[in-house]
């Protein structure tokens, strides 16, 4: 199979939620790079990324908004959507947010299956949605960047003053 025909298989069983066809698509040397998360390895590893994903956002929607594809390799822009109501995810405790965040990941196929997979996300929308950022320019954003830029001004003082 081309890259774009797996990309769009295995995009279509992520939004049925069904992790036995997600983990058919995957090399059995499978390596994930979820930038900002760590690296996953194999079918299993995945496997279970997807069961916590859905068990913390029990009706994620996954959308696949644009496939750019090779024959080996396929770029997908996706967006997941949903409410963060069920089990911990990433070790943060659910708190009922709307999740609608974006990413794109880089999909590299050998013999029909996924070998390498480099995930690209919106980390910083991610922590707003799990609350542990303040909303996109709101009064406490801009209090928080004003402290950091206090605390940055304060640092370089001293490095230029102590060395």
């Amino acid at each position: 199979m081309a890259a774009r025909d797996v990309a769009e298989s295995y995009f279509e069983a992520i939004a049925r939620h069904d992790v036995d066809a997600i983990a058919s698509h995957y090399s059995p040397e499978l390596v994930v790079d979820m930038m900002g998360q760590g690296i996953l390895r194999g079918p299993g590893e995945m496997r279970a990324f997807f069961e916590s994903l859905f068990a913390a956002i029990p009706e994620a929607e996954m959308i696949a908004d644009r496939i750019v594809a090779e024959e080996r390799v396929a770029v997908v822009q996706w967006r997941l959507r949903g409410t963060f109501s069920g089990a911990p995810l990433f070790g943060v405790e659910a708190t009922g947010g709307w999740i609608d965040a974006r990413g794109c990941d880089v999909i590299e196929v050998a013999e029909g299956l996924i070998a390498r997979n480099t995930a690209y996300q919106d980390g910083v929308e991610m922590l707003r949605a799990f609350g542990m950022m303040p909303p996109l320019d709101s009064p406490p954003e801009r209090a928080m960047k004003q402290a950091f830029n206090v605390a940055t001004r304060a640092r370089r003082a001293l490095r230029e003053r102590f060395g």
